[in-house]
């Protein structure tokens, strides 16, 4: 049977190519940084900051590559020696990156986030000896076994004094280096690792440098255009299309601030960019947080955006009429107001995700390519009406469907052309493998080609199973329906013997408060589900449950290899990852959230939570407030702590939007170490600034009404303590007669407050109390109770610092406090570590605390009891102590609220 050819490039691509060249390419990459200067002043990278960006013009990235180049050379690199890049995205990077290209080396760039074992087979397969890498990365390469010992290390982030910079490692002025052939090797990558160990790449200048002048002769972009890359340049694809790209069409590179939602965002928007290029999983999460934000808004609102995108989407399907940018111009105003394209590579963009996108308004370009062609062999330009398939040929590129092999329905997509590498690195036997005898490049892939020319993809024939009845199965579009199922995060698909089996991972709604039994139902349920969307030989048998994210690439790609060894140690285990205390390996991480650990401050912050939460199995969808236990006065305490040890301060409305760890650590990035919030003390110590006039208004002194309700109850309370539970007070005297000071009882029982209330007799008139919110003011009737005992609304879970504005204010204007420092009652009976608000109270309006012990409390109404018991209280009240006595001002906000607790303590019988 012959071979089925593709053509080598489509009608439009004819179209463009008679058209005269308006962007010259240059052979080598050395060629390309020398080209820089002609684009001048005009902005080559635009780096993101927290709240501004700065610009590095083509002019100033040249000058800075080529001196660096001269001085690599001069300091004794030679041409064609790879310099490996393994550090995250930076101008640093860029410029590093071009050096080794001026220098006639190969730029290695690697995967900042590869795990030890892939990393120290990368270091021994390529034999590097120069790095440019952070301090940080610096520390795990020389604690490697496979570091090199000699190799030179070089800091992309060294201080202007440090040898080590890479800045002392730059010329005084460019040099004019030898140039290199465009057959000589460029850049070394090494492949992700899908089905295997990473497998080293080298393309040479010719590869890389005859694909761009073919993607960029299509006309997709322009030197006007702004380009969006958040993807990690260690890939081909975002090296190729991301970075060479705009840098030959002088073009603007914008690099985002963080990859968190906001900050990319912000990109977009402030970055003015035009052109994003991204991965399918991107395009997911932005289209789904524009849901999101309209589902929040009103839900009326959301049925109403998906009718009005429905029929964009048939009008632009087929009558071809585009309505979407001025249909929804308000999302494009709010999101993107300059985005005009969004470009999908790195994986297979889904049909339906493409169409949501053109409906929205937004042209979108989309190809198929692997590491090993450079990357480009296919592309769909905006408007071709199949978004479903990744396009036609790119000119120059010759593509060929084998025949099917046996057991399978569809033959193998080859490729070749002077974009398709020669071969691995020092693997002469897998690259006999992926080259047929007549000189094609195996790419792996299984597809048909129409009578237009567009290719079809239906899956890896590595990754496809084929069943004992011939059945040829593609796990993608099982792990697809799976994952659509609400109570299904993904699924990964394997074979075991003659069937199909899954692992689950639940969406952590669906398993959040629910037992074992009732996730099993749920996971049970999604499984039929999907079924029915299946036909009967793509039906999982069996499924086992993770509790992490399924291993994947950086872009992505589930990690086939790794699926087999993650089913059969959870299938060992009865169907249920095991899950020990501690935080969840990084490596084990999906990749969104690997790349958010990458920002130092988060890094800090996640190390600081696994400390601090070991007994927890921390990952990123714990909740801090249902797993974690932070609740009331503990998220102030977290927030402080976070301020303290590792430079960070939220404020109310960041604390109001966490949900999860990882909501917790993008908010620690948004607001970045040494910023974000105020001062607490100093916002303290005038706290009415932080009170409206609603919630001032709880500090008038309620009415006569009110006032008449207090007395009545307070004498009922007092007579019911004192007939029912023996109530003595001890140490009564030690009281000022007014205020301002503070209260501070230890915490075992509901019956804790009224038996200091029963205790406090007249004073009870200028008493105030903190009492958590969602207790004490959930209907109307506790509202109007808590607001004639004068209790104030305690928050932190939503506002810390408002909670403690109250609790200031009322010390401010003479009154006397009542505050738990525990923050919760105890569970034990033990006295439990004294969070830092009360410090906070102290350092800020310097008046004295009263420790105070209750004893009895737990006995007689212990947490967790329906009813009270008949059980002597005692309420002991101690000695003034000023804040000075507890180290106020000299010591850590924890290290007061611990000395207070010590004299709460040392009251106890």
């Amino acid at each position: 049977m012959d071979s089925e050819a593709l053509p080598t490039a489509s009608n439009n691509a004819r179209r463009a190519a008679q058209k005269p060249a308006s962007i010259e390419v240059p052979d080598t990459l050395q060629a390309l940084v020398r080209g820089l200067m002609r684009h001048g002043d005009r902005p080559a990278v635009v780096q993101m900051s927290r709240e501004g960006s700065e610009d590095l013009s083509f002019r100033a990235l040249a000058e800075e590559a080529r001196r660096l180049g001269a001085g690599l050379c001069a300091r004794g690199l030679q041409p064609q020696t790879p310099v490996m890049l393994f550090a995250p995205n930076s101008p640093a990077w860029l410029i590093a990156c071009l050096a080794v290209a001026e220098a006639g080396a190969v730029t290695m760039p690697l995967d900042a986030q590869l795990g030890d074992e892939e990393l120290g087979g990368v270091l021994a397969d390529s034999g590097v000896q120069w790095i440019f890498t952070t301090r940080a990365l610096a520390e795990r390469l020389t604690a490697l076994d496979e570091a090199p010992r000699d190799a030179t290390l070089i800091l992309l982030d060294g201080e202007p004094e440090d040898t080590r910079s890479w800045r002392h490692w730059q010329a005084a002025a460019p040099e004019e280096l030898p140039a290199v052939a465009p057959d000589a090797p460029a850049a070394l990558f090494y492949t992700s690792g899908t089905t295997g160990a990473p497998k080293g790449v080298p393309l040479t200048h010719a590869n890389l440098m005859s694909n761009l002048r073919a993607l960029l002769a299509q006309n997709l972009a322009y030197p006007s255009d702004r380009l969006l890359s958040p993807l990690p340049l260690h890939h081909v694809y975002p090296f190729a299309i991301g970075l060479l790209a705009p840098l030959a069409l002088g073009a603007a590179m914008v690099l985002p601030y963080s990859l968190t939602g906001p900050q990319i965002l912000r990109a977009l928007q402030a970055g003015r960019v035009s052109v994003i290029v991204g991965v399918p999983r991107l395009y997911q999460a932005l289209f789904d947080a524009i849901e999101g934000r309209l589902r929040a808004a009103n839900p009326v609102l959301l049925r109403v955006f998906r009718a009005l995108l429905r029929l964009s989407i048939w009008l632009r399907r087929y009558l071809g009429i585009s309505i979407g940018r001025r249909l929804f111009a308000f999302l494009h105003r709010r999101f993107a107001p300059h985005l005009r394209m969004v470009a999908s590579g790195g994986s297979a963009l889904d049909g339906e995700l493409a169409w949501k996108l053109e409906g929205l308004g937004w042209q979108v370009a989309s190809g198929y390519g692997l590491t090993e062609t450079s990357p480009i062999l296919t592309y769909n330009p905006p408007g071709s009406g199949r978004p479903e398939s990744p396009g036609r040929a790119l000119p120059g590129v010759e593509l060929r469907v084998a025949p099917p092999a046996e057991g399978q329905t569809h033959g193998e997509v080859q490729a070749r052309g002077p974009n398709v590498f020669a071969g691995y690195r020092n693997r002469p036997d897998k690259t006999r493998e992926v080259f047929t005898d007549d000189g094609w490049f195996r790419t792996g892939d299984l597809g048909h080609v129409d009578a237009q020319g567009y290719l079809t993809l239906v899956g890896r024939g590595s990754e496809m199973i084929v069943l004992s009845g011939g059945e040829n199965i593609n796990p993608e579009r099982v792990e697809e329906r799976l994952a659509a199922q609400p109570a299904v995060r993904e699924a990964g698909v394997l074979a075991r013997g003659d069937r199909l089996v899954a692992v689950l991972v639940p969406d952590p709604g669906a398993r959040r408060g629910t037992s074992d039994e009732e996730l099993e139902r749920a996971m049970r349920a999604a499984a039929e589900a999907a079924a029915r969307d299946l036909p009967s030989h793509h039906r999982i048998a069996r499924y086992v449950i993770s509790h992490d994210a399924l291993p994947r690439t950086r872009l992505g790609k589930l990690r086939r290899h790794h699926l087999e060894a993650l089913y059969e140690d959870i299938e060992r285990h009865g169907g249920r990852q095991q899950e020990s205390p501690g935080p969840v390996p990084i490596e084990k991480l999906a990749p969104e959230d690997q790349q958010i650990l990458q920002e130092p401050a988060a890094r800090r912050t996640w190390d600081w939570l696994a400390e601090r939460f070991s007994e927890v199995r921390l990952t990123p969808d714990v909740s801090p407030q249902f797993d974690l236990g932070v609740d009331s006065m503990a998220w102030l305490n977290l927030t402080l702590e976070l301020g303290e040890r590792l430079g960070v301060n939220l404020d109310d409305e960041a604390i109001g939007r966490i949900e999860t760890v990882r909501d917790l650590l993008r908010e620690v990035v948004e607001a970045g170490e040494g910023a974000g919030g105020q001062d607490p003390v100093a916002a303290l110590r005038d706290p009415e600034r932080l009170l409206d006039a609603r919630r001032l208004a709880l500090l008038r002194p309620p009415g006569p009404l009110l006032r008449l309700l207090r007395a009545v109850l307070a004498r009922l309370n007092r007579l019911a303590l004192r007939a029912l539970f023996r109530l003595r007070v001890e140490g009564l005297e030690r009281l000022p007669a007014r205020g301002p000071y503070i209260l501070a009882p230890n915490h075992l029982s509901y019956l804790d407050a009224p038996a200091l209330g029963a205790a406090l007799g007249p004073r009870l008139a200028d008493t105030y109390w903190g009492g958590f919110a969602g207790l004490m003011f959930g209907n109307p009737l506790v509202r109007a109770f808590s607001r004639a005992a004068q209790v104030l609304p305690v928050d932190p879970a939503h506002g810390p610092l408002t909670s403690l504005a109250y609790a200031a204010a009322a010390l401010r204007r003479g009154k006397i406090l009542v505050w738990f420092p525990e923050g919760e009652r105890s569970t034990t009976g033990e006295l439990r570590p004294f969070q830092a608000g009360i410090a906070l109270l102290l350092q800020a309006q310097e008046v004295p605390v009263i420790p105070v012990w209750i004893e009895g409390g737990y006995q007689a109404w212990p947490r967790g009891r329906r009813w009270p018991r008949l059980h002597p209280l005692r309420v002991i009240i101690g000695a003034t102590t000023r804040p000075a006595d507890l180290g106020a001002g000299a010591a850590e906000h924890d290290e007061v609220a611990q000395a207070l607790r010590a004299r709460v303590a040392g009251l106890a019988p």
